[in-house]
């Protein structure tokens, strides 16, 4: 099935391995809470274990370098698409408060990016997304 919206997750190519998947799963969560069409129904088990509900659609994760990811968040937000952001500092917090301050105390052109999540329509979500490499 080819959707017409588009999931799409940018995360810095120089992070370990565990930092790409945990700024991955934050930005999926913030896409899954600010966009709530793109979450299906729950799912059950044959026996009647119920589970949570999951993205309706794929979610496309690519890599790139800070000038990369500052680039996509500028085109992403002057298209008006939805978009996340994890920056460098929020690795240092405990929780959503202090997330939100370390990302309120500089300006856009300062966020020190280490990946984002865009959402909105496929055609728009691609040329945002054009010559970055898919994670690997």
């Amino acid at each position: 099935m080819r959707f017409d919206t588009k999931i799409g997750i940018v995360v810095r190519a120089d992070l370990a391995a565990w930092q790409r998947l945990n700024v991955t799963a934050f930005l999926a969560g913030a896409v899954a809470g600010g966009a709530p069409e793109t979450v299906g129904e729950p799912y059950e088990d044959g026996s009647g274990n119920a589970y949570l509900a999951m993205f309706r659609q794929p979610v496309v994760v690519y890599v790139g370098g800070l000038e990369d990811l500052r680039a996509v968040r500028e085109k992403a937000v002057g298209r008006g698409m939805a978009v996340a952001v994890y920056v460098e500092e929020m690795f240092k917090t405990g929780h959503d408060a202090d997330n939100r301050a370390v990302v309120r105390a500089v300006g856009a052109d300062e966020l020190a990016l280490v990946g984002l999540a865009v959402y909105g329509p496929r055609n728009g979500v691609d040329k945002i997304l054009k010559g970055l490499a898919l994670h690997p």
